[in-house]
């Protein structure tokens, strides 16, 4: 299916590793012009060599003066898709203030200011535009010692419902997608352990971790999602449905 993408300039926060990376490797194979945000430059010189073109930006959104300064005059942005996220994992009693408060931070807060940045932008335009959150299933699931992450992802799914609602007059759609554990680098750290995977596996009835998680990101981006708007898309094997 043709999603018509190519020319279209795509923002990318997370485009360092995993999600955020397949999304703007993706992207890049369609065509789309790719501004790709990540606070790790390793990382976004080697995506530079894979995809040449794109436009690295080497920012920690969780510093929101640092953000503003990268991203303010990033120029025109038709499409967004909100990716950077940390899982600080802690038992519920063991929580500190400063994996909360980076949790929030790059989660949800640097969600709140990119997506603004975008959509200012769209509106000065005039121009329709679309904008994709990456959530989780611990939005809606309990997960133990994922307290903060569960947390984050929860209010996430909420704000795409909030934004969705104000900004669909400006003819703005904005849609989540909720994967289950992806075997990215942050998904090894958290479930590499075969025992431990295998209690998450047996809640998930397709009996699998997340596949094609950027194929349903590029679909909501797309013009062919055009009546989809304060969506949660689960991507995650029917874990929902136990």
């Amino acid at each position: 299916m043709e999603l018509f993408l190519a020319g279209r300039r795509v923002l990318v926060t997370g485009a360092g590793k995993g999600i955020g990376r397949g999304t703007v490797q993706a992207l890049h194979a369609t065509g789309a012009r790719v501004v790709a945000v990540s606070r790790t430059q390793a990382d976004l010189d080697s995506l530079v060599r894979e995809c040449p073109g794109i436009e690295p930006v080497c920012v920690d959104l969780g510093d929101w003066e640092a953000t503003e300064r990268a991203l303010g005059s990033v120029g025109p942005v038709d499409l967004l898709v909100n990716n950077a996220a940390v899982a600080l994992l802690q038992p519920f009693l063991e929580v500190t203030k400063e994996a909360f408060d980076r949790s929030f931070e790059v989660n949800l807060r640097a969600v709140i200011q990119v997506s603004q940045i975008v959509a200012r932008g769209l509106i000065a335009r005039g121009v329709p535009g679309a904008i994709v959150n990456v959530s989780s299933q611990c939005s809606q699931r309990a997960v133990t010692n994922h307290s903060v992450y569960c947390s984050t992802k929860g209010a996430l799914d909420m704000l795409t419902k909030v934004m969705a609602l104000e900004l669909g007059p400006h003819k703005i759609r904005v849609n989540a997608v909720n994967p289950t554990v992806v075997m990215t680098s942050m998904g090894q750290a958290t479930w590499s352990d075969p025992h431990k995977a295998k209690t998450m596996l047996n809640r998930i009835p397709l009996g699998k971790f997340a596949e094609h998680v950027v194929n349903a990101i590029l679909f909501l981006l797309s013009d062919r999602s055009g009546m989809t708007t304060g969506s949660t898309l689960p991507v995650e094997g029917g874990f929902w449905a136990c």
